[in-house]
């Protein structure tokens, strides 16, 4: 048996809250027993030792006993029971303490009994700060089914840690999917054979599953849409996607094509259509006009998707954009692992595409992924992954792109019903939407030194040891405040060493790169030209006709649009964005 260390005794009582008085030097039982903050403390009661965590300690001048020369806040965080002659860890206070009830510093096998894993569903991803021969498990069914987020300044173990929770998690749960968004493409060999590595090279995403707002996205360059070809839009992708349904409906049946009389689909539904049918028809109704200043807008949005369709950057949208063929179920099979086919990950690497085009992308794989779900009933559950994730979702919200955060939000909020579980990692989460971040149960806060950051969090923590935030600005590399439902408390840890085959590192970087001796040559500059060169050749000529200031078209905020066919033609919006 480990012989108790004492710190002191209960002065007061205060909700979950409790002071302690710390006995002096002399009175302790062991000489090298501290009260510091951050340390877990058991607290004897009649029916069950209660868990405490020290968020304070003060100098107490003037008491009115001299056993004691100084205090500690602590936080009850939950007990201890004898069950079946067995000790079980229990969340929650149910007998509070007294006063003079005795306060010892927690014990290793205390430790022990509350992070014993509960089951196979645990995954092993660290060491505890207290005591380093206590590992730290964190509930994979928890964590996942209430989402969570892993937040940390640049430069403290971010990456690291979230692949060595992916990798974890991909060992407990071998069946699950998971798709991530790589902004920075620095984790492709993270997860070995497991993933699958999609980018502009590879990936192929027709043109036809972005939604009306996603499409004027990729047209207008990420700028606010001219409202005279935007109406124009609006009304000739449904016919063209009915031109060629019944295109496909006549070739089988030996049938002449015959001309849409009427819309059956929306500009949003995820149907197939051709540019050449598109711009067909916007070409009759250009001859039909016979005031010729007014066929320059049409004019100009042929050019716009000519323009776009050519240009070698979107070549993953645009290859076979005239020769049809619905392959919505082989892009989906592709993208989300459906079969997994031993490579149930999918790491989507972004840094390759077009600047002007990410946050579209983005926006498509998110709806998707939900959309999916929810017509699937969440028979094949998949984690999604946002890195990075205030550049999707920010808090402000006259910034970003307005699809993309709806999409994101609304795999927060009704993801779990239908089996999609959001992973968000973030630097700025006081720049991540409040909403989003609220519905992660489970946080694992690296250091952050913004107070706005450490604020928001403040806000998001619902556990009683809301002030171990404190701690958040002088944490060290790789350690961790892991708070909600995946862990048994509140609690300070180290993650675990990952493999080197396993560490994050960036792929966006020349192939080339010039040694010491050879320095920057003639051959360096050539690489960085042909990089250069390829990422802003072909921009869209059209743009000097696009003025800013000029408003955008726009409906009602109205909610996130269905994929089905029977859906109001009028409901959609074209997003007010800055220049970027």
């Amino acid at each position: 048996m480990q012989a108790m260390t004492s710190f002191g005794r209960i002065i007061s009582v205060r909700g979950s809250q409790a002071r302690v008085g710390l006995l002096t030097a002399h009175d302790m039982t062991t000489a090298d027993v501290r009260a510091t903050v951050g340390r877990f403390v058991s607290i004897r009661g009649v029916q069950s030792t209660i868990i405490a965590i020290i968020t304070e300690v003060t100098r107490e001048y003037g008491a009115q006993s001299d056993s004691y020369f100084a205090s500690a806040s602590v936080d009850l965080l939950g007990e201890i029971f004898k069950i079946d002659d067995r000790d079980r860890f229990r969340r929650g206070v149910t007998s509070y303490p007294a006063i003079d009830d005795s306060v010892d510093l927690i014990t290793n096998q205390e430790l022990r009994t509350i992070y014993a894993p509960t089951g196979s569903d645990q995954i092993d991803v660290g060491k505890l700060q207290q005591d380093a021969s206590v590992t730290a498990y964190v509930d994979v069914e928890e964590m996942l089914n209430k989402h969570f987020a892993v937040l940390g300044s640049t430069g403290v173990g971010k990456s690291t840690g979230v692949s060595l929770l992916l990798n974890e998690v991909l060992k407990a749960r071998p069946k699950l999917r998971i798709f991530l968004l790589d902004v920075h493409n620095e984790y492709g060999r993270c997860f070995g054979e497991r993933a699958l590595v999609l980018n502009p090279r590879n990936l192929k995403l027709p043109f036809w599953l972005f939604n009306f707002e996603e499409i004027v996205d990729v047209l207008f360059g990420g700028r606010p849409g001219v409202p005279d070809e935007l109406e124009i839009l609006a009304e000739v992708i449904p016919l063209a996607k009915t031109v060629y349904t019944q295109y496909q409906h006549s070739d089988r049946h030996g049938l002449k094509r015959l001309e849409p009389k009427t819309n059956i689909y929306t500009a949003d539904t995820p149907v197939p259509y051709r540019l050449v049918d598109l711009i067909s028809l916007i070409d009759e109704r250009m001859g039909r006009l016979e005031n010729r200043s007014s066929r320059i807008v049409y004019h100009k949005l042929i050019s716009r998707i000519e323009t776009v369709r050519n240009d070698p950057r979107y070549a993953f949208m645009f290859d076979n954009a005239n020769v049809g063929g619905d392959t919505m179920a082989e892009v989906i099979s592709h993208l989300f692992r459906l079969p997994a086919n031993g490579r149930p990950m999918t790491v989507m690497q972004l840094a390759g595409f077009p600047a002007e085009v990410v946050d579209s992308v983005v926006s498509v794989m998110c709806r998707m992924a939900f959309d999916f779900g929810l017509w699937s009933d969440g028979v094949s559950p998949l984690l999604f992954i946002c890195e990075e994730a205030h550049r999707y979702a920010s808090a402000d919200r006259t910034t970003g792109f307005g699809p993309t955060r709806k999409a994101v939000s609304r795999i927060a909020k009704e993801g779990r019903k239908y089996g999609v579980y959001l992973g968000l990692v973030t630097q700025r989460p006081a720049e991540l939407d409040a909403t989003i971040i609220s519905q992660c149960s489970t946080l694992f806060t690296m250091r952050l030194a913004n107070e706005r950051d450490q604020a928001l969090l403040r806000s998001a923590v619902s556990d009683a040891a809301a002030n171990l935030l404190s701690f958040v600005p002088s944490l060290g590399t790789r350690e961790v405040l892991a708070f909600g439902e995946g862990v048994a408390l509140p609690t300070r840890l180290r993650f675990k060493d990952v493999p080197v085959h396993q560490l994050p590192r960036s792929e966006a970087t020349i192939s080339s790169v010039p040694t010491s001796v050879s320095g920057h040559d003639t051959h360096f500059i050539s690489t960085v030209l042909e990089r250069w060169r390829g990422a802003t050749s072909q921009r869209d000529s059209s743009a000097e006709h696009i003025h800013p200031e000029r408003p955008a078209l726009r409906t009602s905020d109205a909610p996130m649009l269905q994929p089905s066919l029977g859906m109001d033609p009028d409901r959609f919006s074209v997003l007010k964005k800055p220049l970027r």
